[in-house]
């Protein structure tokens, strides 16, 4: 789990970096003047580089997905038991929720219990299971999982939490930025003002703020993250039964021995992971909590 929030909190502050150094070395930094900072033009600037990053990884995240974890899309010609059960079980799915194309699906070769749904779009998704998971679950169980993955891309999951992931970099890079200038003006030598503040202190207190900003930011996005689990698990229950989707559930409790890490980045987009006592940083809620909230709610019996 600690290995995930690093690298969570690692890969934006990588983005913000990359943005901050180009800026820095084409001197795109309008928003700073000899009076200040101009406010709107760092709003605009923070609004374009903040969310740049999350739209590149939304556009390619499909293709990614395939390639990181060697997902093999099910040609629908050729599918054979489990293959035509997942297909025939989208497609329902997918009219059910009058999707506008129905996703691809695939299948990646890993023992861990696991799926995910991905795709810059609702016509441009894919749902992928693992082999673990199709030689483990009853197809019951893996109704309630596909019904679990249909929902997100229902729900556009995907669009929303890039959009999230684009405005908590942007406010980032906006505060950072603001608290940086106040301060370095208020060390500012000898109290002169009128000489501006030092580049150096500017710019180190901006790395600071950058990285601490960061982490705070990403305890919005995995509250956002583990909300959208529940809301998943209701859709699940929903399509394919409570019953099913809670027993999806027990069983991906009981499949928690092994978790494939290859990718550890991937973990926000499948049904489950480990969690720990670092819940405010867990991108899904415990499994026991999404089992008693579907038990407590009748109203999918």
């Amino acid at each position: 789990m600690l290995k995930r929030v690093f690298l969570f909190i690692a890969t934006n502050l990588l983005v913000i970096a990359t943005i901050s150094i180009i800026t820095t070395a084409f001197g795109l930094h309008g928003y700073l003047t000899s009076y200040g900072l101009d406010y709107k033009q760092l709003a605009i600037f923070c609004a374009i580089w903040g969310g740049v990053g999350s739209f590149i990884s939304l556009l390619l995240s499909k293709v990614m997905a395939k390639f990181a974890l060697g997902v093999v899309v099910i040609n629908a010609k050729t599918a054979v038991r489990e293959e035509r059960f997942l297909l025939d079980t989208v497609q329902s799915y997918a009219r059910r929720l009058n999707l506008p194309n129905m996703p691809e699906v695939g299948i990646y070769r890993s023992p861990e219990l696991n799926a995910f749904a991905t795709g810059p779009s609702k016509s441009r998704a894919l749902v992928a299971v693992s082999s673990g998971l199709l030689t483990h679950m009853t197809p019951n169980e893996i109704d309630g999982v596909i019904g679990h993955e249909m929902s997100h891309i229902a729900n556009g999951d995907m669009v929303t939490m890039t959009l999230i992931q684009g405005v908590i970099n942007a406010f980032v890079l906006f505060l950072s930025r603001i608290v940086a200038y106040a301060i370095s003006m208020a060390l500012a030598k000898g109290g002169d003002k009128e000489e501006g503040p030092s580049f150096l202190i500017y710019n180190l207190l901006i790395i600071v703020f950058d990285i601490l900003f960061t982490i705070l930011g990403s305890i919005v996005v995995a509250s956002f993250s583990r909300w959208r689990e529940y809301r998943a698990d209701r859709g699940g229950a929903r399509l394919a039964g409570r019953d099913k989707m809670i027993a999806a559930l027990k069983r991906l409790q009981l499949g928690m021995s092994y978790e494939d890490d290859r990718v550890p980045s991937m973990a926000t987009l499948k049904i489950v992971h480990r969690a720990s006592w670092m819940e405010w940083f867990s991108s899904h809620p415990p499994l026991e909590k999404r089992i008693s909230r579907l038990e407590s709610n009748k109203e999918y019996a």
